[in-house]
């Protein structure tokens, strides 16, 4: 049996560590407590200027969707101009009563539209592919967004949970519960099942192998 002396060792070590627990514990909370709000605010601010980027990029893209359809090959069309001008022309360009050289300034005005229109063509493709890209990388920064609110998420949880085993030290000993009892209260907290993955240990990694991907959180 441990003597006494062993007993009151064992009983100041518990005493310290409480202490110790009870002091740390108060600042844990409160570096999760600013981290979670900074992320917060940041996360909200950015969140506002992707909301007034989004409706002019949509006006991009509508406006990319107008000059690709002005460009198509159909009757009436830009593209189509060069030939509706060489239909229109040709009876003139075969006139007996052309004078000389009409012919060729003919054929040099439908080479000119030609090739205004094939730079018009030229302009438009880089920026509906541009508007595209755009698009695609903001869809990615909204995915980012979903995942940091997710993490807030995580972190409140924590925070909340350091809180309440600050009260369990402080309090008296009779009112801490078990450890599994907590752990069971704890898990039953989660909305993701990242966090339950997590909190069974890697023993049970592939109890859910999509869960580090899950973007829907809600």
């Amino acid at each position: 049996m441990p003597s006494s002396s062993e007993n009151a060792t064992a009983e100041q070590a518990a005493r310290t560590l409480v202490k110790l627990c009870s002091g740390v514990l108060p600042v844990w909370a409160r570096q999760l407590a600013a981290s979670r709000a900074q992320s917060e605010l940041a996360v909200s601010e950015m969140m506002q200027a992707f909301a007034s980027i989004g409706p002019h990029l949509q006006s991009a893209q509508r406006q990319s969707l107008e000059i690709t359809d002005a460009l198509s090959h159909d009757d009436g069309k830009i593209i189509g101009l060069a030939q509706i001008c060489a239909q229109t022309l040709a009876p003139l360009r075969q006139h007996a009563q052309l004078p000389e050289g009409g012919a060729k300034a003919i054929d040099t005005v439908i080479e000119l539209v030609s090739n205004a229109i094939a730079a018009i063509e030229n302009i438009n493709r880089p920026f509906s592919q541009e508007t595209q890209v755009v698009a695609e990388q903001v869809e990615r920064m909204y995915i980012g967004f979903q995942y940091q609110d997710r993490i807030s998420q995580m972190i409140a949880l924590l925070e909340g949970d350091i809180a309440r085993l600050q009260q369990a030290l402080d309090g008296p000993s009779g009112d801490v519960p078990e450890l599994q009892a907590w752990l069971d209260g704890l898990e039953s907290q989660y909305a993701m099942a990242e966090q339950r993955q997590n909190h069974l240990g890697a023993g049970h990694a592939g109890s859910d192998a999509n869960g580090s991907d899950e973007t829907t959180f809600f």
